[in-house]
């Protein structure tokens, strides 16, 4: 018989077999032990137990869902307006016999008792308290297309589309680095800067990069001033076994809202992947939502390639 309780310390390793033998898709990581989770999940001075629900049936980890809250405006803190499906799973082996639907709804219920007003299954930006580093790639992003058996259990199970993720990728060990008129102009004008952390590091970015190898570049004025655009660098080292690669994930880019659309964040991504190739990265990966045009201009200009989609639901 299949029972449902929260969260233990001697979880983990059952935890790891679980995610290997689920079949999570390109965008997951393979291969890690369970320090990982200690490192990505368990350590977060958010965690809480309760949110972390697994099904067993005798001593065997069969499914799991995982649930938890992002930041408010201030990052700061924790906000419980919105509640969080951060990941959810069943064994191959006991699926299609409501151990997912259980493990959602008590997953749902756990969040509505802390206050959650609404319910979005899949992070995104701002919003990803957990599995930084370990599914989506360069940053947690909803559930993967290439998840195959994400969206068709979340849409029978009362959840709706509310945002899609291009995923994109670019071998920057390939030299055939973008030409453009302007981007030699921007070239000439401006420098790139490299710091350990942003200018003004919140709460929430010590909770995340801050644990984890990362790097803040900075595109600036050669004659000074605040920088034009600026990106984060975050080593993807669990990634290694998965895509068979030395790859990075660049997160977390801004571009001055008056430079928007100006060539500055394509920019940007073309020195990032330039000074990369010299530390022997192969891949670097970004995301981006369908809807910001200028991200995404500047992204496939750069010379990157769409190869997945991020979806983010919503509960009907």
């Amino acid at each position: 018989m299949v029972e449902y309780r929260s969260f233990l310390n001697g979880d983990p390793p059952q935890l790891v077999r679980l995610w290997h033998e689920c079949n999570l898709g390109r965008g997951a990581a393979k291969g890690f032990t369970p320090d990982a989770l200690e490192l990505f999940n368990f350590s977060q001075p958010y965690f809480d137990r309760h949110g972390l629900i697994i099904a067993h049936e005798g001593d065997k980890c069969v499914g799991m869902v995982h649930a938890g809250f992002g930041p408010d405006e201030t990052r700061s803190r924790l906000s419980h307006e919105l509640g969080l499906i951060c990941a959810v799973m069943v064994h191959p082996d006991q699926r299609r016999q409501g151990i997912g639907r259980e493990l959602l709804q008590r997953a749902e219920t756990y969040l509505t008792r802390q206050g959650a007003q609404q319910i979005q299954a899949g992070q995104s930006r701002g919003h990803d308290p957990f599995y930084f580093g370990l599914y989506g790639g360069a940053r947690p992003s909803g559930f993967l297309v290439t998840d195959n058996n994400a969206d068709p259990f979340l849409t029978k199970t009362g959840y709706e589309p509310s945002q899609r993720i291009g995923v994109y990728q670019r071998d920057i060990q390939q030299t055939n680095d973008p030409v453009h008129f302007k981007l030699i102009a921007i070239r000439r004008a401006t420098e790139l800067n490299i710091t350990d952390q942003p200018a003004d590091p919140s709460w929430w970015w010590f909770a995340r990069l801050g644990r984890i190898d990362s790097l803040r570049f900075n595109l600036g004025p050669k004659k000074g001033g605040p920088p034009i655009a600026s990106v984060s660098v975050v080593g993807l080292d669990a990634y290694v076994n998965t895509w068979n690669a030395r790859c990075i994930g660049l997160v977390d880019v801004d571009v001055h809202e008056s430079e928007q659309g100006k060539g500055y964040g394509r920019a940007l991504l073309v020195e990032v992947s330039r000074h990369m190739r010299q530390e022997l990265i192969t891949i670097a990966e970004i995301h981006a939502p369908e809807t910001n045009e200028h991200a995404t201009k500047a992204i496939t200009g750069a010379g990157f390639t769409r190869i997945d989609t991020g979806i983010v639901y919503r509960k009907a």
